[in-house]
């Protein structure tokens, strides 16, 4: 049972910086598809930081190369979300086109780019970084308390850090003036133009935190799930985080919620099979039960949703 909330845990957290993510850019109006691929560039760099900081200080074992590495990661997501600021806000792209590109862009040049840098370190054109997997910790007391103690044990680092992050964002957008004009780009922005607002520099500025911390949740996953970064393994993990973010209405504590639901249910199928002995077939079926649910889930809980209204309207002030 504990590995049913250790695993959900740390699942659900990297669903959740990513689809705090997808809520900063939408809610200024910008539709963001392109979390799939933000979060892939944002991984490749801080691996490929991580890596050639290992390569040239022969040191793979001290903690502080992770934590540069998310934070690499951070802004490699960051200036690659540029592109997508670039293209809505200021040339008023199609915005789900835009996304759509970026995705397919990230997996092809990330995919090259670590084949070729592979082969120049290594002399082997593999499409893989190896950065080994997170140190974890238990919380003292915490991790005694019944069924739920089981959530404070064999935390990875990165848990505590998107927790902290989280709440910032949340602070940030409701608790801010700058929340407030965020928000109002999305709903009315004409009227935050009106005031003497600025919506295409607020716009572009959410896109980039969306890529800020798309990234770092792509480099979770290298950290946690697979120990490795690969243009593959974050496959899908980005749309059901913007499945999660429609799901909680666009707003972070409802989403939280839905972030817990599909990360429990992603762990609870892979401990049904090795309860029930199931084969590698049966298991990776299972394995599919969150994003059965997220279109469960919308079928049935869509109509109650409301995206901001201005979502994916390019801003034109000869409109007002």
């Amino acid at each position: 049972m504990d590995l049913v909330f250790i695993d959900g845990l740390s699942f659900a957290l990297i669903l959740l910086i990513m689809a705090v993510a997808a809520i900063y850019s939408e809610k200024s109006g910008v539709v963001n598809l392109a979390i799939e691929g933000l979060q892939g560039f944002g991984a490749f760099i801080g691996a490929l930081t991580a890596i050639l900081i290992t390569h040239y200080t022969n040191d793979s074992s001290s903690s502080w190369i992770m934590y540069v590495a998310l934070l690499a990661a951070m802004v490699g997501g960051m200036v690659y979300s540029m592109l997508h600021a670039v293209l809505c806000v200021k040339f008023q792209s199609n915005q789900v086109i835009s996304g759509v590109v970026i995705n397919i862009l990230s997996v092809a040049l990330t995919g090259f780019l670590t084949s070729v840098i592979n082969q120049a370190i290594t002399g082997q054109a593999s499409n893989k970084f190896m950065v080994g997997v997170s140190p974890r910790f238990d919380v003292p007391y915490l991790k005694d308390i019944p069924v739920i103690g089981a959530l404070f044990k064999s935390m990875y680092p990165f848990e505590i850090i998107i927790l902290v992050i989280v709440f910032i964002a949340w602070y940030v957008l409701y608790k801010t003036s700058f929340g407030m004009h965020l928000r109002a780009c999305g709903e009315n922005p004409h009227a935050v133009d009106a005031a003497g607002g600025n919506v295409n520099k607020t716009r572009f500025i959410a896109v980039m935190v969306s890529g800020a911390l798309s990234g770092l949740g792509g480099m979770c996953v290298a950290y946690s799930i697979s120990a490795q970064f690969s243009p593959t393994i974050y496959m899908g993990y980005g749309y059901l985080a913007i499945a999660a973010m429609i799901f909680g209405n666009w707003r972070i504590i409802p989403t939280t919620l839905a972030c817990f639901f599909f990360g429990f249910a992603r762990s609870g199928g892979y401990k049904l099979c090795l309860v029930l002995g199931l084969s590698s077939n049966v298991s990776e079926l299972l394995m599919m039960l969150p994003y059965v649910l997220t279109l469960l889930l919308l079928v049935f809980f869509s109509k109650n949703t409301h995206a901001p209204a201005a979502g994916g309207q390019p801003f034109d002030k000869g409109r007002r």
